[in-house]
């Protein structure tokens, strides 16, 4: 197992993933749109994960950990259909969901997301 940190995405204030010792380690995913409802964003947010998560060599069964914030905790509901729909079952990581005030007003939604890499062959 290599001790190099290995990251993804990199840019001028974040990288979109950082991987080291065989744990990914995901920035927060926001909607690419605002102008949808919750539960399109929920689900845009969850596409994006399971993206990065491959590209790290992950997958969404290999959640350690995931943070969720919402700019209305009314909308847990809604966002908790998506999030059971997306979760492969009996692989449901512990999880923290609390209301928070997002950096783009339209954004609904942020998730951060740490994972397990899948083991080397």
């Amino acid at each position: 197992m290599s001790h190099d940190i290995v990251r993804h995405g990199v840019a001028a204030r974040y990288s979109e993933a950082a991987i080291f010792n065989g744990v990914v380690y995901l920035a927060g995913m926001v909607p690419e749109r605002g102008d949808t409802d919750i539960r399109r964003q929920t689900q845009d947010v969850l596409d994006q994960v399971q993206q990065r998560l491959l590209e790290a060599g992950s997958d969404k069964s290999r959640i350690l950990r995931t943070q969720i914030y919402l700019t209305d905790i009314r909308e847990i509901g809604a966002m908790n259909e998506v999030w059971d729909a997306w979760v492969v079952p009996g692989t449901a990581p512990p999880r923290a969901t609390v209301q928070a005030a997002l950096a783009d007003p339209a954004w609904k939604i942020e998730i951060v997301v740490t994972a397990a890499q899948k083991p080397s062959l």
